[in-house]
C-alpha cells in the first residue's frame, strides 16, 4: 500500500498549516484556549476527515452501483473524555436521497467498510454509524 505524506507548519502562536497533495487547511485553536479561532482543532478536523473519507466512499459506491445518491450528509458527534484527552466514541449519522430508495443502508455498509479512517479508529473507540434514511 501506499505511503500518505502530510506537513503541518507552525504559522503563528497558535495557528499552523496542514498540507496535503497541496490542499491546505488552517489548524488553530478558539479564543478561548488561547487561539485565534482560525480553523478547526486538530481533534476537529479529524472528525471531519473522518466524514470526508466517509462520504468519498459512499459517492463511489454510489457512481459504481448506478444508484442516484442526492442531498448525502453525514453528521458527526464525538464524546470527549480526559486523562489523556480523547475521543472515548463517535457516531456517524448519514442521510440522503437514493434511487431506488431502498439503497442507502447498501451504501452506508459498503462506504464504512471501504472507509480508511473508520476503519483505523474503530479499533480504537467505540465508532457507530447510523443510516438515517
Amino acid at each position: 500500500m501506499p505511503t500518505i505524506h502530510a506537513t503541518v507548519t507552525q504559522l503563528d502562536h497558535s495557528a499552523s498549516l496542514a498540507d496535503v497533495r497541496g490542499h491546505r487547511m488552517t489548524i488553530d485553536r478558539p479564543e478561548a484556549k488561547g487561539g485565534q479561532n482560525k480553523g478547526p482543532m486538530g481533534g476537529e478536523a479529524l472528525l471531519m476527515g473522518l466524514g470526508g473519507c466517509f462520504m468519498s466512499n459512499l459517492l463511489a459506491a454510489a457512481i459504481a452501483r448506478d444508484i442516484r445518491l442526492s442531498d448525502a450528509r453525514v453528521e458527526i458527534e464525538g464524546d470527549l473524555v480526559d486523562a489523556p484527552p480523547r475521543y472515548s466514541a463517535i457516531r456517524m449519522r448519514v442521510a440522503g436521497t437514493c434511487e431506488p430508495a431502498d439503497q442507502l443502508a447498501k451504501l452506508v455498509t459498503i462506504a464504512e467498510r471501504g472507509c480508511i479512517v473508520a476503519n483505523t479508529l474503530r479499533g480504537a473507540l467505540a465508532l457507530s454509524v447510523e443510516c438515517a434514511g
